[in-house]
């Protein structure tokens, strides 16, 4: 998907929604559990109900992984299921060089079919380029995260530059020369700090979670954080798909995500 085509889908929808879907199997809802596939049936019923909303899906691949190759066989038919129009992000946080990132490039992009897919910086330029080899996919890379931990490296400075400010203008670079697409995780609870992120990547695309069951403050992200081209995907997990826990959970989830794409309508042109 191109950086066009996604800006297509916001003012379609009016939306920067982006659902994170991070299936816990002891959090669904217990009717589900004698499905085949209780997560897979979970996620379709999720989807149905937020497609009206939402520009992009985010799995999270900690909550598939835990339960081996059944969690990957789920994932799989989601990703299968979801429509070819919304931009679906593997939240893997991949952080390797060399012949490990080019399988992991190959993994999630070729074999599964993502995409982008969510990666680490620090290792440096090696970490990152495998992943802009493709056009029309995406990494998006950790630039300024929403945890508490963040403060322990990210807010460094060493010269009067803070380390998340070098690694987003040295990453910025690498990804403009490069056939496809690169966008930063901006955690949402860092808002205060959106301006001066963008500012630093103005043209970028920024993935932002935290909004939510997280505290992060749509209204400030929305406005500090859009730039021409929307640039925005801004991912609810719990706050939607737990929304409800009973059998009309689906249609919580809606409702919840009706709520968030309200909001978001009024800061797009």
């Amino acid at each position: 998907m191109t950086p066009t085509e996604l800006f297509a889908q916001i003012q379609q929808k009016r939306s920067f929604l982006c659902v994170g879907l991070d299936t816990d199997i002891d959090r669904i809802p217990q009717h589900l559990l004698t499905e085949e596939d209780p997560v897979f049936e979970f996620n379709r019923q999720i989807i149905d109900a937020t497609l009206p909303y939402a520009i992009a899906y985010k799995p999270n691949l900690a909550f598939y992984e835990a339960l081996g190759a059944k969690g990957l066989t789920s994932l799989q038919r989601t990703l299968d299921y979801l429509p070819a129009d919304v931009l679906t992000i593997a939240d893997a946080k991949r952080g390797d060089i060399g012949n490990t990132a080019e399988r992991y490039a190959k993994a999630f992009f070729e074999t599964m079919n993502f995409d982008a897919v969510t990666v680490t910086p620090y290792m440096g330029r090696d970490a990152i380029t495998p992943f802009l080899s493709r056009p029309g996919k995406w990494a998006f890379a950790l630039a300024l995260t929403s945890n508490a931990g963040a403060a322990d490296f990210q807010y460094h400075t060493d010269g009067g530059e803070k380390l998340y400010e070098r690694v987003l203008k040295r990453s910025a670079a690498w990804g403009e020369s490069a056939p496809g697409e690169l966008g930063f995780v901006v955690g949402a609870t860092r808002a205060e700090a959106l301006q001066e992120v963008r500012a630093l990547a103005p043209k970028a695309f920024f993935l932002v979670p935290g909004v939510g069951a997280q505290g992060g403050d749509l209204e400030a992200v929305c406005r500090m954080g859009k730039n021409e081209m929307g640039g925005l995907l801004i991912n609810s997990s719990r706050g939607i798909i737990y929304a409800g826990s009973g059998k009309d959970f689906a249609k919580a989830a809606g409702d919840a995500a009706f709520a968030l794409q309200s909001q978001m309508a009024g800061y797009i042109g």
